[in-house]
């Protein structure tokens, strides 16, 4: 199996240099705190040979510890889809060029709104952990992604995700 660990593992979360997008803060309402001024985005990227690329998230970040998907807030005026494919590259090298879009599913609690992108990969490429927010990034084989600590978030749409991958 393919994966790609952090040399170091550290528990506070990294200095911040430059300046922040607006989109970077929390929101909140009856249903809970969400990262994402403007929503959030991530990718699921499914290569049919290896499973799902998921994000071991780093012990400082929201529900760190657990698996999910390379991905966080859209800038103000960002289509998801674009966001997504950004976040995506940002932290794990994810080349938007290597994938095709198969479809989008959407959680929308009201107030804030989290858009997961599938993607099919096309060419194959490997994974780079690019930022402080991963612990590792693996290629995981569907039938072995329950057994993970998961995103809440995560855990909750992987049944459907996971249909629709494989209808």
């Amino acid at each position: 199996m393919d994966h790609f660990s952090a040399s170091t593992a550290s528990s506070a979360p990294p200095v911040r240099t430059g300046p922040r997008d607006p989109g970077d803060a929390w929101v909140e309402g009856n249903r809970g705190r969400f990262w994402g001024r403007f929503g959030a985005a991530g990718v699921l990227a499914y290569d049919p040979g290896k499973g799902v690329l998921l994000q071991h998230r780093a012990v400082w970040s929201d529900n760190g510890g657990t698996w999910g998907l390379p991905g966080g807030a859209l800038h103000e005026g960002e289509e998801p889809v674009t966001g997504a494919l950004r976040e995506a590259y940002e932290e794990a090298a994810v080349p938007a060029g290597n994938v095709e879009v198969l479809f989008t599913s959407l959680l929308d609690v009201g107030y804030w709104t989290y858009t997961t992108v599938v993607v099919l990969v096309r060419e194959p490429f490997d994974p780079v952990i690019s930022d402080p927010e991963s612990l590792e990034l693996r290629w995981v084989p569907l039938p072995e992604v329950a057994g993970l600590e998961l995103h809440p978030g995560f855990e909750a749409s992987w049944p459907d995700l996971r249909a629709r991958l494989e209808s």
